[in-house]
């Protein structure tokens, strides 16, 4: 199974993880963001992340606002309250699912 697979039901935990962190960045930054955490090792296409962006935002979990940089403009993602509440609900999911996860790839022996 490819790492993309993988990925495809953690994208959204790890998009709310980095606006919690950050509290608004624009998708381009995002994509950057993740690749230097991972170096470069998790690469999030705009076909996946843009979707994704627009589901949190019709959801309520996102909000957005332009911005013009550079006689650019960005539109830039920041969590609601139901974002916040959602992030940290999908933060504890994720970590009980690793948790889990390390039970199976490494069972402790009695």
């Amino acid at each position: 199974m490819s790492q993309q697979a993988y990925l495809k039901g953690l994208l959204e935990p790890i998009i709310l993880k980095l606006l919690q962190e950050h509290g608004s960045l624009y998708g381009y930054e995002i994509t950057q963001m993740v690749k230097t955490l991972t170096a470069g090792d998790i690469q999030i296409t705009e076909g996946a992340l843009y979707p994704l962006l627009h589901k949190l935002e019709s959801s309520g979990l996102v909000e957005t606002d332009l911005r013009t940089m550079q006689n650019r403009q960005r539109k830039y993602y920041s969590l609601t309250q139901d974002g916040k509440k959602a992030t940290a609900q999908a933060l504890d999911g994720l970590q009980r699912f690793v948790q889990h996860l390390q039970l199976i790839l490494k069972p402790q022996t009695a």
